[in-house]
């Protein structure tokens, strides 16, 4: 289960919607030449655990959501400096996150790929809760 920013306003859209991997693909590349987005991944049998992916030009962030008082980010891949910040939209407001946390968009996509094919969160890296 999965849901995404309207293509067509940017702002975030109620409801899920499930899916083929290609259908998810079509709009996250959809909302990539726009420059950025924010979609949301549940498996469907459960309401945990959920990741969200948020993306700004070529900057990410994944949070994973285990229960409604978890929240854990993970850790970036040294795209952006450790001491250096980035922008990325968490629903329909931009905020800042510092490079110890900020993804390149192609390796946050592929784990967010791997997570809707396998349901795994574990073994995608490390985690830092909040």
């Amino acid at each position: 289960m999965w849901s995404s920013k309207s293509l067509e306003s940017g702002r975030c859209q109620p409801g899920e919607r499930g899916s083929e991997l290609r259908d998810l693909t079509g709009d996250f590349n959809e909302l990539r030449s726009r420059g950025q987005g924010h979609l949301e991944f549940r498996l469907t049998d459960s309401e945990f655990p959920q990741l969200t992916l948020s993306f700004r030009d070529d900057h990410a962030i994944i949070h994973l959501f285990t229960s409604e008082e978890t929240v854990s980010l993970l850790a970036g891949d040294g795209t952006v400096p450790p001491d250096a910040t980035a922008d990325v939209p968490i629903m329909d407001e931009l905020s800042v996150f510092t490079g110890e946390f900020v993804l390149s968009v192609d390796r946050a996509w592929d784990i967010v790929q791997n997570f809707v094919r396998t349901g795994v969160f574990e073994e995608l890296g490390e985690w830092c809760e909040l």
